[in-house]
């Protein structure tokens, strides 16, 4: 087993180096957008058209003065605030799905653009061209030339918002469905979201100008006070864990740090929760452990006496056969509700737990795809499939439904770091600490590595100490990869400023990985310049990076290629 999905085999190679829119939009007519400097197409003002998606059809909305638009009981406002354009829906009649937002404007035709991802990256991020029907999450970055301009909504939107680029326009959707059913929101106005936008400067790279867009989207990210570094057990044991296991994690990973007051974390991943033992099942139950975890609150301070920092991993919305039909979730029944008032009592209530056995770092999982049951890249702009909402109604939109939960794991938490993982990245920021950026990487496949680590890190990057600090995944130190293609994706980590978690299997810790470990966690222990790849406009597996102030290239396919995907 390599990740929690199956996923095609590929064969190791070797390397070197250490040192939707709908249906009925109108047609095109003048560009009325102001140019604040080339190609740069200034969103804050109000938009040229304004239409809902409706349970019961499309709505044109019509301006009727100023920063208001309305057709019926349906009435939105754009308002012009300073440093963004804030955009609010009422319609207390009609079941609302999706409002849709275009601002006109010639584009050009050379350029290229990066998107962002609803949760996590897949190993599919780049910059393109133009793709008019292509689905951009949150926020893009064009670029024409020498600039690059950023556009898109803060962090904390009640609604999932996308972007799409032509040639002649931009439009902004917002799904404000609650599930896949119309929100009806009654005599209450949603506050959709705020959109903002940056012109690039001429003189910085891409990279600089979307790191400082990031800042902008997020005025008030929560971050950890010293940087994360440390082992998590998952891509060698691979849920065959067990405390004796999880001691010996721990003093490895102790042996292999720095001294310093910045101690390593030992995460204890899936493995450890009831069901999980010798049925290798789970069952949605984490107030105590399994066979082969007799003590959490025990294993948890003998972890600290041997100097490392106790982590934990949890999937809060798996639900157990005895779950009362009614805190199950209409979609699927082997899922939570979130909205149901025991249900959040219940997650809170195990978040805790965890915190109070000793636990200082909580790594939640899988709640974006127990929601809506699809993984960020089947997500498209459907997100989830239509007809189904929350047992609380649909009086919500799914965003609202998931800032309560993260709210509900981020009080619960209290004093202990939080990590998302398969976390909506915009709505994650502010509410926990670390967010894993990107799928699995793997203890066996390096080309897995490659395509979820190294993509992620240099195309998601630009989040990190901007939304939260980014954890782009594991080193997997196992027999089963060539130390000389895994030691360069450490190196790599260790220097780029983001999150460095190792997984060290017992028998692959000869002298080299042992020196080259030590090395890598002493510079992860300390605070490092973001790394900045310095060829992703040209590959989604950069080499060239600029990192703690000198060039550095890494070899991720080597002479004999890529491999069979």
């Amino acid at each position: 087993m390599t990740s929690r999905r199956d996923f095609l085999q590929q064969s190791a190679i070797t390397a070197v180096g250490l040192t939707i829119p709908a249906s009925g939009i109108e047609a095109i007519g003048p560009d009325p957008g102001r140019a604040a400097s080339p190609g740069f197409l200034d969103l804050l003002r109000p938009p040229d058209s304004v239409m809902l998606q409706a349970e019961s059809g499309d709505r044109r909305l019509r301006p009727v003065g100023g920063d208001r638009w309305a057709d019926e009981d349906v009435g939105v406002t754009t308002t012009v605030r300073p440093g963004m354009l804030a955009v609010g829906l009422s319609a207390p009649a009609t079941s609302a799905r999706r409002l849709r937002l275009r601002w006109r404007g010639a584009m050009s035709e050379t350029l290229r653009i990066l998107a962002d991802a609803w949760e996590r990256g897949y190993g599919d991020l780049e910059w393109r061209g133009i793709v008019p029907d292509r689905i951009m999450p949150w926020y893009f970055a064009m670029k024409d030339g020498t600039l690059a301009h950023s556009y898109g909504v803060r962090t904390g939107a009640q609604a999932f918002c996308f972007w799409q680029l032509d040639q002649q326009g931009i439009s902004l959707w917002a799904d404000v469905r609650s599930g896949g059913s119309g929100v009806r929101l009654g005599e209450r106005v949603l506050a959709v979201c705020e959109v903002v936008c940056r012109a690039g400067h001429a003189g910085e790279t891409a990279h600089a100008a979307l790191h400082a867009f990031c800042r902008q989207m997020c005025p008030n990210p929560l971050l950890p006070r010293q940087p994360v570094y440390g082992s998590n057990d998952w891509y060698w044991a691979y849920g065959k864990n067990s405390a004796e296991s999880v001691r010996a994690d721990a003093q490895r990973i102790v042996e292999l740090s720095p001294a310093g007051g910045n101690r390593p974390f030992a995460v204890i991943d899936d493995g450890w929760q009831p069901g999980r033992g010798a049925t290798e099942t789970g069952t949605g139950a984490w107030d105590r452990g399994n066979e082969k975890f007799p003590d959490m609150a025990a294993l948890a301070a003998a972890v600290r006496s041997s100097g490392a920092r106790p982590g934990i991993w949890t999937r809060p919305l798996q639900a157990a056969s005895e779950t009362p039909d009614t805190w199950r979730l209409a979609r699927d029944h082997d899922v939570l509700d979130p909205t149901v008032p025991e249900v959040a009592h219940k997650v809170g209530e195990d978040i805790s737990r965890l915190r109070l056995w000793g636990y200082e770092l909580i790594k939640h999982d899988y709640s974006t795809y127990d929601i809506f049951g699809r993984w960020g890249f089947q997500m498209g702009a459907a997100l989830t499939r239509d007809g189904w909402t929350f047992a609380a109604g649909a009086a919500r939109t799914t965003a609202e439904v998931i800032h309560d939960l993260y709210r509900t794991i981020s009080q619960a938490a209290g004093e202990s770091l939080v990590l998302g993982c398969n976390t909506v990245s915009h709505l994650s920021a502010g509410y926990f600490e670390i967010c894993r950026v990107g799928d699995d990487t793997s203890g066996t496949e390096w080309s897995r590595t490659r395509k979820m680590g190294v993509n992620t890190l240099a195309f998601r990057g630009p989040q990190h100490g901007a939304f939260y600090a980014a954890d782009p995944d594991c080193v997997g130190v196992t027999t089963e990869q060539p130390w000389a293609l895994n030691r360069q994706w450490l190196d790599l980590v260790a220097r780029s400023g983001t999150a460095l978690f190792v997984s060290l299997a017992p028998d692959a810790l000869g002298a080299e990985q042992r020196r080259d470990l030590g090395q890598a966690l002493a510079l992860a222990a300390q605070p490092q310049p973001l790394a900045e790849p310095l060829d992703w406009e040209r590959t989604v597996y950069p080499t060239r990076w600029r990192l703690m102030g000198r060039q550095y290239t890494y070899d991720w396919v080597g002479p004999e290629g890529a491999g069979l995907p």
